[in-house]
C-alpha cells in the first residue's frame, strides 16, 4: 500500500526516469497492454469495460477506500482468475515498469496534475471528463501529450458509438441542410446535499484525496461525490455532464472555439451548502453558428422530456437521445427517419487500447476533448463573474476581462502539488 513519498522528489524522479527512457512502451510483440485504474467509483465502469476488451491486462488497481478496492479486485480476480496488485497512491504505480497505460477516474481536481505526472512517467492515459478543473489545466494537459508523445484520450465515450459517429457523418453531409444551431439539455432530480451527505470511511486518507487542491476541513463530508458542487474540487453540472452533450454540439456543428458566452442560472431549489448552480441556461455565439446548454438538475421536467442533443438546420431537425440512435424531423416536426442501436463504453476503451498498439486513432484525442471541456469553463466564467465573456479563437483567450482571467482561468494549488510540464 505504500509510504507518504515527497511530491517535488516524486515528480523530479518520475520526469528523469521517463528521459533516461527505462519505462517500457507497449508491449508489441504478444500485443498487449498491461494497464491501471485508478478510481473505483467511476473507474468500476473502466474495469468492466476493459475486461472485455482485447488486447489488454487489467494488472493494477489503485484506490483509497478500501470497500471499493476489494469490490474492484474481486471483480477482476473473478473473470481472469488472477488479482491485481494495488495502490492507493498512484504516484507509487507509476513507477511500475511493466505498466503502460493508466485510467484515472477520479475528482475533477485530480484530473490533469495526474495526467500530467502518468504522461511524463511514459505512461498513455485514459482521463475521464472533464478532464481538467479549469481551462489553464487543459492548456498543460496538451503540452504533457505532446512533449511524452504519449496517446491521452478523454472519456466523453459517445465520440466511439456507432450511431452517433453516424449521425455526426450525416450532419456534416447536410441532411438537415445548413445546421444553424445545437442544444443539449440535462435534465435529474438531485436531492438537497444539506451540510454534505457523502461521508467516507475513516480509512480514506483526506490529505491524499485532496491532494493538489488547497487544504479543507470540512472535505469529509462531500467525498465521495458531492464535491462536485463545491468549486475547490469541481466544476457543477456543467463540468460534471456538460462535457458529454457540449462535446457533441460542437462535433455536429463543427465548431472549434466560441466568441461569446453567457450563462444564466442559479442555485434554486435547495439552501444549502452547494456552490454551484442546479439551474440554468448557458448559450454560446460561434459566429457562424450558436449552442446552448440547458441544465434543470433537480426538477426533471417529466412533461418535457427534451432530447439530449437536437440540432437545428434550414432543412429540418436531427436529434441525439443518450447515445444509442438519433431521429431526423423535416422543418414541420415529421418524423422521416429513426436509427438505433447498442452503445458500449467498451467501444472507446478498445479505441483507446488500439491507439496505444498504433491500430487506430484516439476517437477523442485530449486537445480535441479539452476543446468542448473548455465551453464548459468559459460557462462557469461567466456564471461566476456575472458577465458575458468574450472570447478570441485565435489566441485561445478571454479578452476584455482582466479580472474574469485572474480569478477563474486557473486556480491556486497547495504548496508543492503546481502542475508543471
Amino acid at each position: 500500500m505504500g509510504q507518504t513519498m515527497n511530491r517535488r522528489t516524486f515528480t523530479a524522479t518520475a520526469l528523469s526516469t521517463a528521459a533516461l527512457g527505462t519505462l517500457r512502451a507497449a508491449d508489441t510483440a504478444n500485443n498487449k497492454v498491461r494497464i491501471a485504474v485508478c478510481g473505483l467509483g467511476r473507474g468500476m465502469g473502466h474495469v468492466s469495460a476493459l475486461l472485455k476488451c482485447e488486447n489488454v491486462e487489467l494488472a493494477y488497481l489503485c484506490e483509497l477506500d478500501e470497500g471499493r478496492m476489494s469490490k474492484g479486485v474481486e471483480m477482476v480476480q473473478k473473470i481472469t482468475g488472477k488479482a491485481p496488485q494495488t495502490f492507493t497512491d498512484f504516484r507509487k504505480l507509476l513507477g511500475q515498469k511493466d505498466l503502460d497505460a493508466v485510467t484515472f477516474a477520479l475528482p475533477n481536481h485530480w484530473h490533469a496534475p495526474a495526467t500530467i505526472l502518468a504522461s511524463a512517467a511514459g505512461k498513455h492515459v485514459y482521463v475521464e471528463k472533464p478532464g481538467s478543473h479549469n481551462a489553464h489545466e487543459g492548456e498543460l494537459m496538451v503540452q504533457a501529450a505532446r512533449k511524452a508523445q504519449r496517446v491521452v484520450m478523454m472519456g466523453n465515450q459517445r465520440r466511439s458509438y456507432p450511431f452517433v459517429r453516424e449521425a455526426m457523418q450525416r450532419l456534416h453531409e447536410g441532411v438537415i441542410g445548413k445546421v444553424t444551431y445545437g442544444r443539449s439539455a440535462y435534465n435529474n432530480s438531485r436531492k438537497t446535499i444539506g451540510a454534505g451527505d457523502q461521508k467516507p470511511g475513516a480509512h480514506v486518507d483526506l490529505d491524499l484525496w485532496q491532494g493538489p487542491a488547497p487544504l479543507r476541513d470540512d472535505v469529509a463530508k462531500y467525498v465521495h461525490y458531492d464535491w462536485h458542487w463545491k468549486w475547490n474540487w469541481g466544476g457543477g453540472e456543467l463540468a460534471n455532464n456538460g462535457p458529454h452533450g457540449l462535446d457533441l454540439v460542437r462535433w455536429g456543428l463543427g465548431a472549434e472555439y466560441p466568441l461569446t458566452i453567457a450563462y444564466v442560472g442559479g442555485r434554486y431549489h435547495f439552501d444549502d451548502t452547494q456552490e454551484t448552480p442546479d439551474s440554468g441556461v448557458v448559450t454560446f455565439d460561434f459566429g457562424k453558428n450558436g449552442a446552448a446548454w440547458d441544465c434543470s438538475s433537480c426538477n426533471p421536467r417529466a412533461h418535457d422530456k427534451p432530447e439530449f442533443v437536437e440540432f437545428y438546420g434550414d432543412g429540418g431537425c436531427l436529434t441525439i437521445s443518450g447515445g444509442s440512435g438519433y431521429t431526423i424531423y423535416d422543418m414541420k416536426g415529421k418524423e422521416i427517419e429513426k436509427q438505433s442501436g447498442p452503445a458500449s463504453d467498451v467501444l472507446h476503451f478498445q479505441n483507446f487500447i488500439d491507439s496505444i498498439l498504433g491500430k487506430a486513432k484516439p476517437n477523442s484525442e485530449i486537445e480535441e476533448g479539452q476543446k468542448s471541456t473548455l465551453l464548459c469553463h468559459l460557462g462557469n466564467i461567466a456564471w461566476r463573474s456575472g458577465r458575458t465573456i468574450h472570447f478570441d479563437p485565435k489566441a485561445k483567450k478571454i479578452v476584455g476581462d482582466d479580472e474574469a482571467v485572474k480569478l477563474y482561468w486557473g486556480r491556486d494549488y497547495r504548496a508543492g502539488w503546481e502542475p508543471k510540464v
